[in-house]
């Protein structure tokens, strides 16, 4: 059985058991696909269409996939409208990366189902290429350090470098482990540069420059930019040395 779905929440987790107590093991957006395996009580198992992430979703959160969303929002957290004016603005919101389908652009705002949404706040899904993958940072400065986090409202190492990634379309694994496997081109740290990506045991860092790198940071609670020495060093003492830094895109 494979059932296709589509998160209908902003977001909505997908836990490692079938109850929301078990681990959050990453969140899915709105819009995001899901693909059903097996029912579960109130759950649903199967996995995340993005990257193949197995885990158990709660049914209320899931609905009937269109196949027809050709826009994801562009910025951190956007507001959504009753009508086509900005003072019409109400308390419902996407994320970053959510999938919407706009049969129609409007001029300054287009309809998504019921609601309305800022053409400035969206864009097209259609690969580009774009290099710059961490121009979506800023959105994320400061957020909350959540495990299993993919939102501006809480955000973990890996799925910070997943959701910059995403959002010029590229494929990327939800964990660490997986993504220093999945990025081939090994970079001594000599060559370091923008958007190299700093592989620890559990714990990624994007680099800023050849100096400073940010990562979503525990100890710290935050999304954190920090001197790449300073990281390093840190991570050694906690008996956790560098183990490889990876370029994503060539």
């Amino acid at each position: 059985m494979k059932i296709k779905l589509e998160c209908k929440r902003n977001c909505t987790g997908l836990f490692k058991k079938p109850n929301i107590k078990s681990e959050r093991q990453k969140e899915i957006l709105f819009g995001e696909q899901f693909i059903v395996t097996k029912k579960f009580k109130k759950f649903f198992y199967g996995y995340s269409a993005y990257e193949r992430y197995h885990g158990y979703v709660a049914k209320k959160d899931l609905t009937i996939t269109s196949n027809q969303n050709n826009y994801i929002v562009q910025k951190g957290k956007v507001f959504l409208y009753k009508k086509n004016n900005n003072k019409s603005k109400i308390n419902k919101f996407l994320y970053l990366n959510s999938r919407v389908y706009i049969p129609k652009l409007g001029k300054n705002f287009s309809q998504i189902n019921q609601y309305w949404i800022k053409n400035e706040d969206i864009k097209k899904i259609k690969r580009k290429k774009n290099t710059n993958f961490i121009q979506s940072l800023k959105y994320f400065k400061n957020t909350k350090y959540v495990w299993g986090g993919n939102t501006c409202d809480g955000i973990d190492c890996s799925g910070l470098v997943q959701e910059m990634l995403k959002n010029i379309f590229l494929k990327c694994p939800r964990d660490s482990k997986d993504q220093e496997k999945f990025f081939k081109k090994k970079i001594k740290i000599n060559q370091i540069k923008k958007g190299d990506l700093l592989f620890w045991k559990g714990h990624v860092a994007i680099a800023l420059n050849k100096n400073e790198s940010v990562h979503a940071y525990g100890p710290k609670k935050k999304v954190i930019r920090m001197k790449t020495k300073k990281i390093i060093s840190d991570l050694l003492k906690k008996s956790l040395k560098l183990s490889s830094i990876r370029r994503p895109i060539n």
